[in-house]
């Protein structure tokens, strides 16, 4: 073999050295496989994600909108809608939502609720319904329960004591601001009362849905996914609005 390489000039001498590292540290052919297949089924994922376009909202999601207002958390722009409610009644209600929906969930009950209470209040989480989605970020329970602190301060409504409505998602920030307030904590809400419904309240007897470990896990199919996802809830939810 060294007889043969001295007759060879030095780039194809380096040519050949580099050829045979390049074999040696050459990925198998199953892994290099396995790549191909990832790379083909990302390609036309990115491609839905960029050309689905945002679903039109229906008249409902336009007069929901509508009906609410904006204000600014941390630079961040946060829907809310604040109505009121009972006469003669003191008593403010605050409605935390779910995963993955937003404020539109307690749609069915609101006039309800605003017959029984003086001032109903909604608000999207940060990442949710109308409210802005920033990319990258970590989203955090904590975060959110600041939103929900900050929306009460922008209110007024600090000093004076709420109930809290939860579902899903919103116990998990509704039981951390329930800890703030029973600890005192700098800023915390005065609450009178706490509903949880349907969510996972201890971790340890909580199994989340297939979809929604894929949506927190999932890295940069998860925006995929969304996209997908709000496509399909939208169209639905005009559907069910036109009928």
């Amino acid at each position: 073999i060294h007889q043969s390489l001295m007759l060879l000039s030095y780039p194809q001498v380096f040519a050949l050295h580099h050829g045979l590292a390049a074999a040696h540290y050459c990925l198998p052919v199953e892994m290099r496989e396995w790549w191909i297949q990832v790379g083909l089924l990302t390609v036309p994922l990115i491609a839905v994600y960029l050309h689905i376009p945002p679903p039109h909202l229906s008249p409902a999601l336009h007069s929901w909108k509508a009906s609410g207002a904006f204000f600014t958390f941390k630079g961040n722009v946060i829907f809310y809608k604040d109505s009121w409610g009972a006469v003669g009644s003191s008593d403010v209600v605050v409605l935390l939502h779910g995963f993955p929906t937003s404020s539109y969930d307690w749609y069915k009950i609101w006039d309800g609720l605003n017959m029984r209470f003086n001032r109903v209040i909604a608000l999207d989480f940060l990442g949710f319904g109308f409210s802005d989605k920033p990319r990258p970020h970590r989203y955090s329970i904590f975060e959110q329960a600041n939103i929900v602190e900050g929306l009460m301060a922008h209110l007024g409504l600090m000093e004076q004591k709420i109930n809290l409505l939860s579902h899903d998602y919103g116990d998990t920030v509704a039981l951390e601001l329930l800890y703030r307030s029973e600890h005192n904590r700098s800023g915390n809400l005065k609450i009178s009362s706490l509903c949880l419904s349907n969510g996972g309240i201890f971790p340890e007897t909580h199994y989340p849905r297939f979809l929604q470990k894929l949506l927190k896990d999932s890295g940069f199919v998860s925006p995929i996914l969304t996209r997908l996802m709000n496509f399909l809830f939208f169209s639905k939810g005009q559907v069910e609005t036109r009928n």
